[in-house]
């Protein structure tokens, strides 16, 4: 049974699902006004891999996240652009999906917007009125977290610790610094919607927990998202549905920052590297690679020394499919035992540190049999790689597009230069790719390179 760990009560525990057989899953999406850094990449990554290991499990999984579509950022950037928040919003989702293609990340079955929400948004701040917990000020309509019972549950404080801690607002309507906006009143240039407190818009805590009890449903099983989602966010989320009586997730999961120097990446700190960029110079399965072998609570440094190790590793996974192939090894089944302690680890609040140690301890084993020329035990071994991959979503390649392009047309240079019976050029070659680590061989379908 998976064990996941739990922010609301800072355990692992299993998971318990609300359906037999079903998962539903809800997962903050991204506020599109920018290009995404790498901790988008890792947080959809992450909630990925869980998705695919559940789906590889025997469950049928419902995944929901949103686009939020209209907020500050976006407002501002339209402004400052000369454009409307549609243009801004359209244009940087395009750009979300783009990169999370590149990552082999599966599109959620529903991607709701907030602006298709909003009418709802506006039914249950009022039912947040009626039952006395939010109130109005001149510039909106506010929570009242005072009224809410166990609000700082996700961020493991009570509401007087938490109090005792925030610095002094200066909103002198506001009755406490932790109520949150429910609804902001209209300013210029902004756009507005009507509601019963006049025109305006949803706060963002409002649009996800509408989104998620409206195409999930009550008691839904788990809800996800980046560490720093936890709180603020996440909690007031929460605050909303037991306000109302209303059961919320029955799971919070959260993935570790990314960090660069040991500080978490953000545009704020001014260590923001898109993830776009990455992109173009590596292998979005380096990236799920990078990431599969770091804890997903754990804090992730992505640097230059980290991308490369992963490529590396990357390519060792893809030099032993084409390998495989080469040697035309039959399709066997996995080993059985192997698969146990493969899920063993998994099911261990997500090990896949653990997962893929086992999984490059195969493809020595698988190497080291085919040298030996024992095609049985190498093809159980590949089998059994292929079928772990598949569980986390690793695709491997067997083609020399998934070479660095460098590599390939080095390997491509020496086949042709031992077409043409140029040995000194074919010997340069080699020493080439031998100084870049590879170990070099001839086999009758040309040069095979795999890594030491």
């Amino acid at each position: 049974m998976l064990r996941l760990h739990d922010t609301a009560t800072g355990t692992v525990r299993p998971l318990e699902v609300r359906e037999p057989g079903v998962v539903s899953m809800y997962v903050c999406g991204p506020t599109v006004y920018d290009v995404p850094h790498l901790g988008h990449g890792r947080f959809v990554l992450v909630f990925d891999v869980l998705r695919r290991y559940l789906t590889w499990s025997g469950y049928r999984v419902h995944h929901v996240s949103n686009i939020t579509d209209v907020d500050d950022k976006i407002i501002d950037r339209a402004n400052r652009e000369g454009r409307t928040e549609a243009e801004v919003a359209a244009e940087y989702e395009a750009v979300w999906y783009e990169a999370i293609d590149a990552l082999g990340v599966r599109r959620p079955d529903a991607d709701p917007h907030a602006t298709a929400y909003v009418e709802r948004m506006v039914e249950l701040i009022g039912e947040l009125m009626d039952a006395g917990v939010a109130y109005r000020t001149s510039d909106g309509v506010y929570l009242d977290v005072g009224r809410v019972e166990s609000y700082g549950l996700l961020a493991r404080q009570t509401l007087e610790s938490l109090q005792a801690g925030a610095r002094v607002d200066v909103d002198d309507q506001k009755r406490s610094g932790h109520d949150f906006a429910l609804w902001k009143a209209a300013k210029a240039g902004e756009p507005t919607w009507p509601s019963p407190w006049g025109g305006g818009r949803p706060g963002w805590h409002t649009e996800c927990v509408v989104m998620s009890l409206d195409l999930l449903g009550e008691g839904f099983d788990v809800h996800g998202g980046g560490q720093d989602l936890a709180f603020p966010h996440h909690e007031n989320e929460r605050a909303q549905a037991v306000a109302l009586g209303r059961t919320f997730a029955r799971h919070w999961v959260h993935n570790g920052w990314v960090v660069v120097g040991g500080e978490k990446m953000s545009k704020s700190l001014g260590n923001f590297t898109s993830l776009t960029d990455l992109l173009e110079r590596v292998d979005g399965r380096a990236y799920r690679l990078l990431v599969l072998r770091s804890h997903y609570r754990s804090p992730l440094e992505v640097t230059p020394a980290t991308t490369a190790d992963a490529t590396a590793a990357l390519e060792r996974l893809d030099n032993l499919a084409r390998r495989a192939g080469e040697e035309a090894l039959v399709d066997v089944e996995p080993d059985p035992a192997a698969l146990v302690s493969f899920r063993a680890a998994m099911d261990d609040d997500l090990d896949t540190p653990a997962a893929m140690a086992m999984l490059f301890d195969l493809v020595r084993a698988a190497n080291s049999a085919l040298d030996a020329g024992d095609h049985a035990a190498a093809a159980r071994s590949v089998a059994t790689v292929r079928e772990m991959a598949s569980a986390v979503g690793l695709a491997l390649r067997t083609d020399a597009a998934a070479l660095d392009h460098d590599v390939a047309a080095m390997v491509a240079a020496r086949d042709q230069a031992r077409a043409a019976k140029d040995w000194p050029a074919a010997d340069a070659a080699r020493e080439a790719l031998v100084a870049r680590g590879w170990v070099v061989e001839d086999t009758p379908a040309g040069t095979r390179i795999r890594r030491r």
